[in-house]
Parts: structure tokens; C-alpha cells; sequence
């Protein structure tokens, strides 16, 4: 079976790859995805991670589609990536010392069928200083992250705790997806154990 992931995300690659997929292509979603405005969290990245599934479903109509969308919220604000170091720097000022949840959503698309959910994982930051926010932003790391952190990076350093899926933290709710998968034939325990003989 031809599995493409519609994502240009390393760390989604390396997710796969970790669950036992080891055979896919990587074909981003090229196209703008748009929601409804007001959309609570879990039905914006549905809604997205669906387009972009959708989107490449057009051009392979063969292939299995695994496609994901992540936002981090506070305080009924959505926060996706920042679009400048001030920005990521408001956004973690805004995190700092509190709980905010990591939202992702999932879309597995084949001949014509599609499956959408999404997991919810909490996450508490530590109280953060100015300084502490200026470093980080200087590694460069926040900027193509939603919510300006990367849970796997040096923002291990920020979090005092999550309540949930760790993976979907870093981008891909893993768990979640195996029992999507499992419901188009794919096994991905299965995978890895054929490749291991």
C-alpha cells in the first residue's frame, strides 16, 4: 500500500518512522486551509488536517493520506506559528506559568474514505523571566512551532508537566493514529515486526 504523509513536518516523518512505518512518501499540502472563524480548537485542526488530506487526495487518489494539523490554546486564544521573534516572544510570555493545551488534529484519507479525530494533551510551562524568553527565542527554535515551542528541543527546559499524549505535544498524536490506521487494514506493530525477520 502506497502511504503518503502530507506534511513537510521532520518531526512527523521521524514519528512514522518511530511507530514502524518506514515506507512513505512525503508529499506536502500546498494550499491555503481555511476555517470557519470561531471554530473551537479540536474542530479547527479536524477541519484542517482534513483539507490538507483532502487537497492531496486529489492528486492520489491510489495512495493511503495521513495528514495533521496542531495548535496550541489559552484562554480561548489559538495560537499557530509565530510569524516573528516578537510574536513568538508574546507567546511565550503568554504561556509562561501556566497550563495551555496542545491540540492536533488527524485525517487518514484512502480511496475515497476518510477518518478525522483529534487529541487534546495539557501542558504546564515554569514561570519564565524576560531572559529566559529572550534565550530561547534566540535559538531559533520557536519559529516554526505552534505556540513558539518545541517540547522535544531545548522548550524540554520550559515544561513542568504535561497531562496526555507527549507525541502529540511534539506534532502527532501516535496512539491515536495507530487506531485510525488499524481501521484501513494497516498495522503498524505488524510493519515493524516484518521488517525485524
Amino acid at each position: 500500500m502506497r502511504i503518503i504523509l502530507a506534511s513537510q513536518s521532520p518531526r512527523r516523518r521521524e514519528l512514522l518512522e518511530r511507530m514502524g512505518l518506514s515506507q512513505f512518501e512525503i508529499i506536502p499540502a500546498q494550499g491555503e486551509e481555511r476555517a470557519a472563524p470561531g471554530l473551537a480548537p479540536a474542530r479547527l485542526v479536524e477541519e484542517l488536517s482534513r483539507q490538507k488530506a483532502a487537497e492531496i487526495a486529489q492528486t492520489h487518489a491510489d495512495a493511503l493520506i495521513i495528514a495533521a494539523d496542531t495548535v496550541v490554546s489559552v484562554d480561548d486564544r489559538v495560537l499557530g506559528k509565530p510569524h516573528s521573534r516578537q510574536e513568538a516572544a508574546d507567546m511565550l510570555a503568554l504561556l509562561s506559568g501556566r497550563e495551555h493545551v496542545v491540540y492536533s488534529g488527524l485525517t487518514v484519507w484512502y480511496q475515497g474514505r476518510s477518518m478525522t479525530r483529534h487529541e487534546a494533551t495539557t501542558v504546564r510551562f515554569r514561570p519564565l523571566s524576560a531572559d529566559d524568553i529572550a534565550h530561547y527565542v534566540a535559538t531559533g527554535e520557536p519559529m516554526d512551532k505552534a505556540g513558539a515551542y518545541g517540547i522535544q528541543g531545548y522548550g524540554c527546559t520550559l515544561v513542568e508537566g504535561i497531562s496526555g499524549d507527549y507525541y502529540n505535544v511534539v506534532g502527532l498524536p501516535v496512539c491515536l493514529l495507530a487506531r485510525i490506521l488499524s481501521g484501513f487494514g494497516v498495522d503498524p506493530l505488524a510493519m515493524a515486526a516484518q521488517k525485524e525477520l
